[in-house]
């Protein structure tokens, strides 16, 4: 019975474990096929929980002033109007800021889910790999 109880307590653990290093890995590949020439890539996020994913960023540095950032990372704020590149941690912040986000991850039903935006991956000049082209739509 206490095998089974710390299997219990222990199993949520491994899991939200194995979560955090799957973000992790798709982060790297996001912001890598954004900024493919830079070294360094300063991130602003709305969303402290967040901080531990990015910190696990090599090439990552966490900004805490938008206007020092690269790319938004929002998780929030329905409230930023500015030309900074948006990227975004739900599908219902993805269609609030459809005129000006790249993309966006979250999940959903415990899957991952990534979209880009045609259109403004192009704003922004971004070529993204073979690799993630089948996360490309048109609109939303």
């Amino acid at each position: 019975m206490q095998k089974f109880l710390l299997l219990y307590m222990i199993f949520p653990l491994l899991l939200s474990a194995f979560t955090t290093e799957y973000e992790v890995k798709i982060y790297d590949i996001i912001f890598s096929s954004f900024f493919p020439k830079k070294e360094t890539i300063a991130v602003w996020t709305d969303n402290h929980k967040q901080d531990e994913i990015l910190y696990k960023l090599h090439h990552v540095r966490l900004t805490y002033v938008m206007r020092n950032a690269d790319i938004l990372l929002i998780a929030h704020s329905t409230n930023i109007h500015n030309d900074i590149m948006k990227f975004v941690t739900s599908y219902k912040l993805l269609q609030h800021y459809k005129e000006s986000v790249v993309g966006g991850f979250y999940w959903k039903k415990g899957r991952p889910n990534i979209i880009f935006l045609r259109k403004n991956l192009q704003k922004y000049d971004i070529n993204l790999p073979t690799s993630l082209s089948k996360y490309i739509e048109e609109a939303l």
